[in-house]
């Protein structure tokens, strides 16, 4: 594999996208390391992070791209969310591909249904400035084609990676995360919003009448941005509705960014996955992604991503806002062992074609057939919004 160069946030920066680099360049092998440093973000980089983009900089994006000329690079993979690259709506993306002398292939973490004209004009410019891109879900391929014309030929649809975890029994795993004897549900991921868990938590009075040892878990910091303008004045709320309802003995907070090793001791102790996200658009969710890896029931809102992952009997899904259907679903799952376990397996087969060394190695065939052929775009580039 020639060298690849990553253009993405990294760690120690606490996201998903940045451990998915990571995890992605390791299975990858030989790789050049472009990280994106926010303004706040005071992260020290390990040696291999060779070159780093100061987001507020817009020099910079332009600067970084014409230098991997000198880096025997051959190829450069950006992973491209709004909110990570600078400028207004992350445009300044659009100075770094158009200064690139080498393929480039966008993976693509959020595709919106319904952009605004500024989003609309970016994904457009990324369409025109790289060579494909990747989703992560065939409900983004088919908004990327409805919404933004995409020529599906550029468009390559592979999945989410995972680690390769064992399909274990939540119960020899529960003592060393203290939930001996707990019917566990878990939600995971950077806490904000976006995540729902309060439609758990609302549900959770009926789940304990029915199942007096169900717990939720909530594992996760608050996340940055949102810890940035408001504090933890979310965590608190989920915290007042949990006294609120009576269930605080079975509502446990983990309020941290947990690494590898105990994101995964987590996901092995849990009996029930839960993804309560209230956005139906969603096209990607690394979290729900991660459940089918350790082999989980699922139960989630239908959000398109969702709605495709748990699809031939891997999960449940449950309309938005109905505490009832939520709380009957969870109940469901936690008093059948049959069904759950039915619903693991087949959940834990779908995620061996989801693990790092499959997903990895489906991208290192994209990177070499696009090196082998010459360099031509169906669409124009659209320049960035002048500074």
């Amino acid at each position: 594999m020639s060298r690849i160069a990553f253009a993405s946030t990294y760690p120690p920066r606490q996201c998903g996208i940045a451990t998915f680099t990571a995890d992605l360049g390791r299975a990858i092998g030989a790789r050049e390391i472009v990280a994106l440093r926010g303004p706040e973000d005071q992260s020290r980089f390990d040696a291999e992070v060779h070159h780093v983009i100061r987001t507020d900089v817009r020099a910079d994006h332009a600067r970084v791209a014409r230098s991997l000329d000198d880096c025997s690079v051959r190829m450069v993979s950006v992973q491209h969310e709004y909110g990570i690259w600078g400028g207004p709506d992350g445009e300044y993306v659009l100075d770094f591909l158009n200064e690139l002398g080498v393929p480039a292939v966008a993976t693509l973490h959020n595709v919106l249904p319904e952009p605004t004209p500024a989003q609309r004009r970016i994904m457009l410019g990324i369409l025109g400035s790289t060579d494909a891109v990747v989703v992560m879900s065939q409900a983004a391929a088919s908004v990327l084609a409805r919404e933004y014309e995409a020529d599906p030929r550029r468009v390559e649809v592979i999945p989410h990676g995972v680690p390769d975890l064992p399909l274990v029994d939540p119960d020899s795993i529960k003592p060393a995360v203290g939930m001996a004897g707990r019917s566990v549900l878990l939600s995971f991921g950077l806490l904000g919003p976006g995540k729902g868990c309060e439609a758990v938590i609302e549900a959770m009075p009926a789940v304990v009448r029915a199942v007096p040892d169900a717990t939720y878990v909530i594992v996760g910091a608050t996340h940055p941005n949102l810890l940035r303008d408001e504090g933890e004045r979310y965590r608190r709320g989920l915290e007042a509705l949990a006294v609120e309802l009576g269930v605080t003995d079975h509502v446990v907070f983990v309020d941290r960014f947990v690494g590898r090793l105990e994101l995964s001791r987590w996901l092995e102790a849990a009996d029930v996955f839960v993804t309560p996200y209230p956005d139906l658009d969603r096209t990607v969710a690394g979290t729900l992604a991660y459940a089918m890896a350790a082999g989980k029931a699922s139960v989630s809102t239908p959000y398109r991503y969702a709605s495709e992952t748990l699809a031939d009997g891997r999960g449940l899904l449950v309309p938005p806002r109905s505490t009832e259907a939520m709380s009957d679903a969870l109940v469901t799952l936690l008093l059948d062992h049959d069904l759950r376990a039915a619903m693991a397996r087949r959940a834990y087969d779908h995620g061996r074609s989801m693990t790092w060394s499959h997903v990895a190695a489906t991208y290192a065939r994209l990177f070499a057939r696009l090196q082998a052929m010459p360099q031509a775009s169906t669409y124009t580039a659209l320049p960035a919004h002048p500074a």
